[in-house]
């Protein structure tokens, strides 16, 4: 059977597969109208209604109270919808971000990436990945209760996966709320799965790239999700061994970002570099990306997007709470910037533009877990310290670690979500967080008295670690023996648009292959064997009958950083 009908069979049996499932659970749903959800109970003023017997004078209170119950949902409904549209939205900044910072050969695979982990991620999370994350969450009380999703397993404060939920059907997850959650949540796993394109573009084949992002869909990000905001062990720390509030990440500095980063570190590891990266003593050599102009635009856009990652994380606009939230997020944004910036223009003479702006999505990665619980001197602090994270972080994964991230994203996620994590272990400060995660009181971090919250914020970035790195290393270390997860050498030099999609992102220009023992470089192998392909305009430079002159030796790399890679 041809590789064409092959997928055409695979597509159709998937389409049955879902029509089945569909037929199946039909009859098994919530509250699907959305009429039942937001009454009366959901007022906290009238609460003493509930469980009463009402006198016939009080219906009239009654209806209004269940109306204002109604309204109540409502607005936090579209609170998190709205916010989830800006998350959404953010990836139109990575594919900005990514391709910007990566050559013009490869410019097309950078685009198709973003638009098919969105695609490919989405519909292994609406298969298992909600379940699996969400399936024991019970109720979330700004959505009028989640009580359709409470299958956890093992039951108990050792949670280590949900049951509930699967296709969105089974187990009444027909439910006006519990679709409001999906959506926002199912736009969060996708950061976690735009991610990792950064740290593996230019060398990674599209079939092995789907494969990571059904991966991250179904598995990595959603089983740990449910860790710490599904109900699972995690999370539980504050009760079963009194650590502070147990585990907490408001979100996601290391349910998403750090995630995605660890996982772009495992698939880094086992791709290699790319070719000339490396040279044979590991120095590294810089390939600065080809439009600087993506970069900024990209770098703008997942600002605003990150205005409804944070203040959307309280699953509702009645908790005024979003006011700090917000503020926080930008002051850390803005001090990472100035700090990566001043970095660069100490060590190179001249502020770096690349650099910069990982500088400031260091400091929105790094805000995101401690966000609703710091006051803004912290965050101002967190950010700092992230915009140096990232500078140093890009420095040593070039030059001691020698993995080629070409986007700087195991540096700007990886690290900074795990200093986001603890940041919210050194400076929570009591004003916020009351019976988070079941513990009763606020959330206090080291610094303001409560040194078991560090502490299981230790374990939060200690276990992020060692699963999405440790599940990502083993599934490419298999699949890589059953297929080809790294494109060939001539692919990898020629540039992946046309190989892979048979189209230029740029046809307007054609890319000229200069000389010199490409065809002997080693798959995975990074290390320079003669100049890559040149940019040289838009026809076909004209031939001479006169023999060709000795090329040119490919000019010296550039003396200031590269992000992925600082010289």
């Amino acid at each position: 059977m041809s590789r064409g009908k092959k997928l055409i069979a695979l597509t159709l049996f998937t389409f049955i597969v879902l029509v089945a499932v569909g037929a199946h659970y039909s009859g098994h749903h919530g509250d699907a109208s959305g009429l039942a959800t937001g009454n009366v109970s959901d007022v906290v003023a009238s609460q003493g209604l509930k469980g009463t017997s009402v006198p016939p004078s009080q219906v009239g209170v009654n209806a209004l109270a269940n109306e204002a119950g109604h309204l109540h949902v409502a607005i936090n409904f579209t609170w998190l919808l709205m916010t989830g549209y800006l998350v959404l939205f953010m990836q139109v900044g990575f594919a900005f971000l990514v391709t910007g910072l990566t050559r013009a050969k490869n410019a097309g695979h950078m685009m198709m990436m973003n638009v098919a982990a969105f695609a490919v991620a989405l519909i292994a999370y609406y298969a298992v990945g909600f379940a699996f994350q969400f399936g024991g969450v019970a109720p979330v009380a700004n959505l009028g209760g989640l009580s359709p999703l409470t299958g956890i397993f093992p039951h108990g404060n050792a949670g280590l996966i949900g049951t509930h939920g699967l296709f969105l059907q089974s187990a009444k997850g027909y439910d006006v709320g519990v679709i409001a959650m999906f959506l926002f949540q199912v736009v969060f796993m996708e950061t976690a799965g735009y991610i990792i394109i950064g740290a593996i573009a230019e060398r990674i084949s599209f079939a092995g790239f789907l494969l990571a992002e059904l991966a991250m869909g179904a598995v990595i990000y959603p089983i740990y999700g449910n860790w710490l905001w599904g109900g699972g062990w995690l999370a539980h720390l504050g009760q079963s061994i009194h650590w502070g509030h147990g585990a907490v990440d408001f979100a996601g500095s290391g349910v998403v970002h750090a995630t995605g980063g660890w996982a772009a570190l495992a698939l880094a590891m086992v791709l290699g570099p790319r070719i000339g990266k490396f040279n044979k003593d590991g120095s590294p050599n810089a390939f600065p990306g080809h439009n600087i102009g993506y970069v900024v635009i990209g770098t703008m856009v997942l600002l605003f997007g990150w205005m409804g990652f944070n203040p959307g994380s309280t699953f509702g606009a009645t908790l005024l709470r979003i006011s700090i939230v917000a503020v926080n997020t930008l002051l850390s944004a803005c001090f990472g910037f100035v700090a990566a910036m001043a970095w660069t223009n100490a060590k190179y003479g001249k502020p770096d533009i690349s650099m910069s702006c990982n500088g400031m999505l260091a400091g929105l990665v790094a805000i995101t877990a401690p966000c609703a619980f710091v006051a803004p001197w912290a965050a101002s602090v967190i950010g700092i310290v992230a915009g140096f994270i990232v500078c140093y972080g890009v420095w040593f994964f070039d030059h001691v670690a020698h993995v080629d991230d070409p986007c700087g994203a195991i540096s700007v996620h990886g690290l900074n979500g795990a200093w986001g994590v603890l940041s919210l272990g050194l400076f929570a400060d009591g004003t916020y967080g009351s019976g988070w995660n079941g513990v009763n009181g606020n959330v206090k971090g080291l610094f303001y008295g409560d040194g078991g919250q560090l502490a299981a914020q230790a374990a939060h970035v200690v276990v992020g670690f060692v699963w999405a790195w440790g599940i990502t290393y083993l599934i490419f270390t298999v699949a890589k023996r059953f297929m080809q997860i790294r494109v060939s050498p001539e692919v990898e030099l020629e540039g992946l648009d046309m190989p892979e999609f048979g189209a230029l992102c740029y046809p307007d220009f054609v890319l000229s292959s200069t000389t010199t023992g490409h065809a002997s470089a080693p798959v995975g192998g990074g290390y320079s064997s003669g100049p890559e392909p040149a940019f040289v305009g838009r026809e076909p430079a004209p031939t001479s009958t006169s023999p060709p002159s000795p090329p040119s030796p490919p000019p010296p790399p550039p003396s200031g950083p590269e992000t992925g890679g600082l010289s």
